[in-house]
């Protein structure tokens, strides 16, 4: 599930039945797992300044940890995980005499699939984290193929950027066309630049080195958060692993059922992300006095249409066409804090200054490598974690009648996801994340309700599975990732959790975070200005 997301209405789809190759070995390559971590353990990780990374704080440190390539082969090729770490402070933020005790380590993973964690630490810097950083080391890690964790590729980098582009929310049968052979070039070329190593970046193996991270870091047991992919893999290392978890948070749970993993998922989130499209649109269209674009959300829409129409005539600054201004909004389908950047670009734009759109929209060429490493990790992936559909007949009905009701990111999210369609490594059969009674330490699912790119039905879903778990929800918010955020009822919550180990009952609920204000400039003048 990418930066993408949808709740659907949609119908039983049709899967092409795909044979169960679980990459790596049997289902949780359970030897392969327990010689890596005791190679990990014995090894530890080593360390140091973070040579490879400019302008870190020299709080942060930076080390390797080695893993299989194939756990079914522990002793064949292996590959290097990208570690970083900010040691715990033991300083109280509220009590400056008081000595915190440490209680290990905290790993934290962003998500993605194709998220780099490695600048997760500093987060401890910031006040909502600073009771968590006292108690905890914070730990990032890259995830095999992400950045310096044997990057994975699919394409050269330079060609990664598309110039301005459509985006046709009911795109002809010729664009279909092309979109189809795209397709099967990418996944051509993932095969051609990976090799036979291609079938070995998935979920079950992100468990498995979450475990050996585990052991290198000197762990007896795992205390975990997860945000939004970052809790499919975490669910499956609770199904893998539970006597090895000490906490586990799972933040934006995503719907880890077996018959979801991703082309249902995907779906979902195409659904989704129109009714929250709709929720930025009511916001722009109540302050109409600052962004004059309309005094409801249809007026917003014929504005943001007008906009797409003058993009495809002549892309501003010869980079953003309607694709890039599609993207730019989809961000604030994530992440209301985007709201106000968005509706003053929106707003400037068609009075005649583009600036502050093409800040927002343009492909930042200097960011090429790593935004195509994260694609490749993404689709390589979501495309080996499960079966997805051969016949493109399948995905055109499917997701055309999802683009009559949903048709702001029904389209895009295909073209993401269809070089699986056409993919040349084996596929896996999902593993039956579930947990029994007692088998797991309680863990702790935060939620907002009205998120798009992780539909709240899949926080339920993950609910029932694991048993003890406790949800946590924002109730009428929408932001994708909640934890440490505004809303001081969900750091309660998990500052309860991870620091005393304490959780409400099986469910809880808190109010909604404030929303978000139009910036002060904007409210005096309308101006364009640099998002911050």
């Amino acid at each position: 599930m990418r930066a993408a997301v949808l709740h659907s209405a949609t119908g039983a789809l049709l899967l092409t039945t795909l044979s169960a190759v679980p990459a790596g070995g049997t289902p949780n390559a359970v030897p392969g797992v327990v010689i890596a971590a005791e190679r990990a353990a014995a090894a530890g990780i080593d360390f140091g300044a973070c040579t490879a990374v400019p302008d870190l704080p020299d709080s942060m440190e930076c080390g390797k940890v080695g893993v299989p390539l194939d756990y079914a082969r522990p002793n064949g090729k292996r590959i290097e995980l990208a570690v970083s770490r900010v040691r715990a402070t033991h300083h109280d933020p509220h009590n400056s005499k008081r000595r915190v005790p440490r209680q290990g380590s905290l790993v934290f993973n962003p998500g993605g699939p194709g998220a780099s964690g490695l600048y997760f630490p500093l987060i401890g810097m910031i006040p909502e984290w600073k009771r968590i950083g006292a108690a905890y080391d914070l730990v990032g890690y890259d995830p095999r193929g992400v950045g310096r964790s044997a990057p994975l590729s699919c394409e050269d980098p330079k060609t990664f950027f598309k110039g301005p582009a459509p985006a046709p929310a009911h795109p002809s049968q010729t664009y279909k066309r092309e979109r189809v052979a795209r397709a099967k070039a990418y996944a051509r070329g993932c095969a051609q630049r990976a090799g036979d190593a291609l079938r070995h970046y998935n979920s079950l193996n992100n468990a498995r080195d979450l475990d050996v991270l585990r052991a290198a870091l000197g762990e007896d047991r795992l205390t975990f958060m997860g945000a939004s992919y970052g809790t499919y893999f975490g669910a499956l290392y609770a199904t893998l692993f539970p006597s090895h978890v000490r906490r586990m948070v799972f933040d934006a749970a995503v719907n880890p059922d077996p018959a979801q993993i991703w082309y249902r998922n995907n779906l979902d989130q195409s659904a989704a992300f129109e009714s929250r499209w709709e929720d930025f649109r009511e916001w722009v269209a109540r302050h109409d006095r600052v962004y004059r674009l309309g005094r409801t959300s249809q007026a917003v829409l014929r504005s943001y249409e007008r906009a797409q129409r003058k993009l495809a005539a002549e892309p501003a600054g010869g980079k953003v066409g309607p694709a890039q201004l599609q993207g730019t909004f989809l961000q604030a389908g994530y992440y209301d804090d985007y709201w106000p950047s968005r509706a003053e670009a929106l707003s400037a734009y068609l009075k005649g200054d583009p600036k502050l759109l093409i800040a927002l929209a343009a492909p930042p060429r200097q960011a090429a490598a790593e935004a195509e490493n994260a694609n490749a990790v993404y689709t390589a992936v979501e495309c080996n974690d499960g079966p997805w559909p051969t016949d493109f007949r399948v995905w055109d009905r499917d997701n055309t009648r999802l683009a009559r009701v949903a048709p702001f990111e029904t389209w895009d999210n295909v073209w993401a996801n269809l070089p699986c369609a056409y993919w040349q490594a084996p596929r896996q059969q999902p593993l039956d994340v579930r947990t029994g009674p007692g088998e797991l330490a309680p863990t702790l699912i935060l939620a907002a309700e009205r998120d798009a790119a992780a539909p709240y039905d899949g926080a339920l879903e993950m609910h029932r599975r694991l048993t003890g778990s406790v949800l946590v929800t924002e109730r009428d918010a929408g932001t994708h990732g909640i934890a440490g955020g505004p809303n001081r009822c969900v750091n309660g919550h998990l500052e309860a959790y991870l620091l005393e180990g304490r959780l409400p009952a099986r469910r809880a609920a808190c109010a909604p975070h404030a929303e978000p204000r139009p910036a002060d400039r904007a409210e005096k003048t309308a101006a364009a200005r640099p998002a911050r």
